[in-house]
């Protein structure tokens, strides 16, 4: 990471590119950003194909035409409206699953229009045939996209040479926050810094956009928004240099996603739309996990029976180890676990109160606690204890994916000091706590309080179904490949 010096002032007002060039970003568009496009491309006319022709196989047929007929024509206005849409840019969330079904929509009413003026009184298909596409037009390449990303992903983690470089601006103590982060995400790769304390923006702009186009840098993180005067002339500059601009806030804020800018008159103004998690979705997340829990439940059922017996077998006790923890709305409640440690285990915890890892002791953690039994480490190795909590999930006490529910002791001690206590510190409870949580394949080799807190209000904020899925999946990940312990 390359910290940048300054240079001798270039005086020229009119520095920055002519707003009549076009495709100024493509530039700075590397041969694996254009290849992953054109990746995209075809993975994207390949799962058309395959939902057209599935259609064609389960509708009905159209007398004296074939599906390949209007195939062309249909896959080029169904891409065509893709590209338009932004689905081939540099955006790393490829799964807008909303924007996504628009688009396809939209292409589909074009279908339709322009078969209509073509040959009037005559369809290319038939009906059922294109109602069961456009079902599966989504299906297809939302799944195959989904997947792409995830792919995509592990394949950066595993080839720092593919992570995207970036500048960060800002403060060195909050350049710091974000280059931590940007360093877990493993997604892109801090090539310089621009210190705030040593460099002036509004004096030294035309320079400081010169070295980032000379390192070929195509992205900037600002990381301190509240220090820098005039942005619009910042972000002015940067993508009129092919340069874009994400701000990283260093703070928990209002989700932007959250936003909506709305006119009054001339005045712009931004109106938050209520939260994601809130009303509708919460009880189509609540439908869902009811669901997937049952059939989990089912399909373990072998595998609970076996670990029962064998906790039984490996010392005295019970077999589910049954503790009162805080949930939604500060509601205590019994979450279920297979028992893995000595019968008087929360009697000995008084005696190791000394030993907690936990920066700030809000919660207790030890990494090599003395009071689990042989087979209880090997459940928490592979979090295998946790999964008597599906019958939580079942009761409505808790959730698949969500924030952990933590034990009466540890809750009792984060409002021990209530007037030193942050209040948003409490949206944590406004939500159904979760076996698996964002923490946990994030920030699960992370002992400190704060850093918890910060993930969890992270998917309290930015909750999708499409996160939750992605959760529960680097779950599945992180437990195989034994990346820290739960």
């Amino acid at each position: 990471m390359t910290e940048l010096k300054k240079i001798d002032p270039i005086i020229n007002l009119w520095q920055t590119e002519d707003i009549r060039a076009t495709n100024l970003a493509i530039r700075w568009r590397t041969p694996l950003m254009v290849l992953r496009s054109f990746a995209l491309i075809a993975l994207d006319t390949g799962m058309l194909l395959a939902s057209w022709f599935v259609a064609d196989k389960i509708g009905t047929p159209t007398l004296g035409r074939h599906i390949s007929d209007p195939l062309v024509p249909i896959l080029a206005v169904t891409v065509g409206t893709l590209a338009a849409s932004g689905f081939y840019g540099t955006d790393d969330k490829l799964n807008r699953f909303a924007k996504l079904l628009k688009s396809l929509t939209l292409a589909q009413l074009m279908i339709l229009i322009a078969a209509f003026f073509y040959q009037p009184g005559l369809w290319w298909v038939s009906r059922s045939v294109f109602a069961i596409a456009w079902v599966l037009n989504f299906l297809f390449i939302s799944s195959a996209r989904f997947l792409f990303d995830l792919a995509t992903i592990q394949i950066r983690k595993r080839n720092p040479a593919l992570q995207q470089a970036v500048v960060l601006i800002g403060e060195r103590a909050d350049i710091d926050k974000v280059s931590k982060l940007i360093v877990r995400s493993q997604q892109f790769r801090v090539d310089s810094i621009i210190d705030l304390s040593v460099w002036d923006i509004q004096k030294q702009l035309d320079q400081i956009i010169d070295l980032v186009k000379s390192r070929e840098i195509s992205e900037v993180f600002i990381c301190s928004q509240q220090l820098i005067d005039n942005q619009i002339i910042l972000f002015w500059n940067l993508k009129a240099a092919g340069i874009h601009l994400r701000v990283v806030p260093t703070e928990l804020q209002l989700p932007q996603r959250a936003s909506e800018t709305k006119m009054i008159e001339e005045i712009p103004t931004v109106r938050f739309k209520s939260l994601a998690i809130f009303g509708v979705n919460f009880w189509l997340k609540r439908l869902l996990d009811w669901v997937a829990a049952l059939i989990l439940t089912i399909l373990l059922s072998p595998l609970l029976i076996a670990i029962a017996v064998l906790v039984k077998r490996s010392s005295p006790g019970a077999i589910f180890y049954r503790q009162y923890r805080v949930g939604l709305k500060g509601r205590r409640f019994r979450v279920w676990k297979f028992r893995t440690m000595v019968a008087n285990a929360s009697e000995l915890q008084k005696e190791l109160e000394e030993q907690n890892e936990v920066k700030g002791g809000v919660l207790f953690k030890i990494k090599e606690d003395p009071r689990i039994t042989k087979i209880g480490r090997f459940l928490r190795h592979y979090s295998l204890d946790e999964l008597p909590q599906l019958f939580n999930v079942l009761q409505g006490q808790m959730s698949l994916v969500g924030p952990r529910p933590i034990a009466v002791r540890d809750y009792e001690l984060s409002i021990q000091d209530v007037n030193d206590l942050d209040r948003d510190r409490f949206l944590r409870y406004e939500v159904l706590p979760g076996i698996t949580g964002l923490w946990q394949v994030k920030g699960r080799t992370s002992s400190d309080s704060e850093e918890i807190f910060y993930w969890d209000m992270v998917y309290i904020l930015q909750w999708s179904l499409a996160l939750d899925l992605k959760i529960l999946l680097e779950t599945i990940k992180v437990v195989l490949f034994k990346e820290g312990s739960y």
